[in-house]
């Protein structure tokens, strides 16, 4: 699993937002000699971004983009999703695919769904704030190891009867 260039990139326009402040405009240029980005490259985020909902996009001389909202309020979460559409680990995760080969039969797409919605939740919990600064936090206090008993044990119902 890996994000695209784009989101990548995305995420890194959207924390400089977050550490410049509510309501300041910035150009397309400035932006991208701030984040050391091409100017095509942050013009096709900065665009995408707006669709989004995540920026304000202003015209004229005194013209640029902001935030859209406050950048707690704006998650990781957000701006994948602006950038790459709905967060799916699998074709099955994805509500808007068809599936895969094997959706009636497969034996782990449960699995699958509960493991896109943990990974969803945890980008979802994770802000532009967050992202502005350095997380306080090791990812061993954030996340810890999971422990056996935290997932209910599976019964084999053959060794039940």
């Amino acid at each position: 699993m890996r994000l695209t260039r784009q989101a990548d990139y995305g995420i890194v326009v959207m924390t400089h937002f977050a550490r410049l402040g509510e309501g300041e405009t910035h150009t397309t240029r400035d932006i991208a000699a701030e984040v050391h980005l091409s100017v095509p490259m942050i013009s096709k985020i900065l665009k995408a971004l707006a669709r989004g909902d995540l920026l304000v996009s202003q015209r004229g001389v005194n013209g640029g983009y902001s935030l859209s909202r406050a950048a707690d309020e704006i998650s990781v979460a957000d701006v994948i999703t602006a950038l790459e559409g709905p967060i799916g680990m699998t074709a099955c995760t994805d509500e808007h695919s068809d599936g895969c080969d094997i959706d009636d039969v497969c034996a782990v797409r449960g699995n699958w769904q509960l493991v896109n919605q943990v990974v969803r939740r945890a980008l979802e919990n994770i802000t532009l704030e967050h992202m502005a600064e350095p997380m306080p936090c090791t990812f061993d206090e954030l996340m810890p190891p999971p422990r056996k008993e935290r997932l209910p044990q599976a019964h084999n119902h053959e060794r039940d009867s």
